[in-house]
């Protein structure tokens, strides 16, 4: 299951040593909800190799500023706590999972 992103937690699950994939929601955003089968899919899928999560943008402000998210959903790919890529809008399954196995 993906992981609650918050600002709290970032740091450590960013500095982890695992690549990270953060997916930015909002509860209102329609194309969020159509992501998030996605991102639970991935995250069974990639369990124990990657860390995957949600990020609530309304909750997790500092967050939001510091990737400079504009739009939702935005998922943003991180190797050794930095960003590598990062994917605005929905995406099909295969180019989520070509982003995560560059990380690899």
């Amino acid at each position: 299951m993906e992981i609650e992103i918050t600002e709290q937690n970032f740091e450590s699950l960013a500095n982890s040593g695992k690549p990270m994939v953060v997916d930015f929601w909002a509860t209102w955003c329609g194309p969020c909800r159509r992501l998030a089968p996605v991102i639970e899919e991935l995250a069974a899928q990639y369990d124990g190799k990657v860390i995957i999560g949600k990020c609530d943008i309304e909750e997790n402000t500092e967050l939001t500023d510091k990737f400079g998210i504009m739009n939702v959903p935005t998922v943003v790919f991180l190797k050794g706590g930095q960003e590598a890529d990062r994917l605005v809008g929905v995406a099909g399954k295969n180019i989520y999972e070509e982003k995560i196995n560059s990380l690899l």
